[in-house]
């Protein structure tokens, strides 16, 4: 569905500092977010308490190419345990990635209320992973605009369940013609499945 207009206008790239955190202030709004990720930033929240918003493109920005996926035998047996759908349980996703018990959680229930609103409107979209009983035990969530999607985060409540949540994610991207798997940053475990940084410029290039 459409967002209409923000009322925030972005610097422009050329005016983005070296630093990873370009720009301060503005809202959540779905118009703002649609307009910060088809420029190239995403937001999270800055400070101890992360109420302010920042807008952010790191200078390294951690990419997963839609062929570079490395896929594990353990992974290829977890998938056969679970059942993956999409869609289906948003807010859940959203909630358990914002857990208190993970390590520097930053969503906030100001950043649950905006994604969950973009979900509403089409633009935000979860993965989940489900046991054999039927429990939500591992899945996703980010926002598609166009032809890439940007990851926002991941959990996993059972063994490898969000990595089959990312397996289903990255076929259903190839499926459909889509070119660009954004992770914002690489960390050791992302690069173990094949996650690459590339410089911001190119980053902003591809995203076209």
């Amino acid at each position: 569905m459409p967002v209409g207009e923000s009322r925030w206008d972005f610097p422009p790239p050329e005016a983005w500092s070296h630093d990873d955190l370009v720009a301060a202030g503005a809202d959540l709004e779905p118009a703002t977010l649609v307009r910060a990720y088809t420029s190239g930033l995403f937001p999270m929240g800055i400070g101890r308490t992360n109420r302010q918003i920042g807008w952010w493109s790191p200078a390294s920005r951690g990419v997963l190419p839609l062929d570079g996926l490395r896929v594990t035998r353990s992974m290829r047996q977890s998938a056969r345990r679970y059942d993956v759908r999409i869609d289906s349980r948003f807010g859940d996703v959203i909630r358990a990635c914002a857990s208190p018990s993970r390590e520097g959680v930053w969503i906030t229930r100001q950043f649950i209320a905006a994604y969950e609103e973009l979900h509403r409107l089409g633009w935000a979209h979860s993965v989940e992973a489900y046991n054999s009983d039927g429990h939500l035990v591992g899945g996703l969530y980010g926002v598609r605009v166009g032809a890439f999607f940007a990851g926002e985060s991941m959990f996993h409540l059972q063994r490898d369940a969000s990595k089959v949540a990312l397996m289903h994610l990255v076929a259903t991207m190839r499926a459909s013609g889509m070119t660009l798997l954004d992770v914002q940053w690489s960390t050791p475990h992302l690069a173990s499945l094949g996650v690459i940084e590339v410089p911001r410029a190119e980053y902003l290039h591809r995203l076209g």
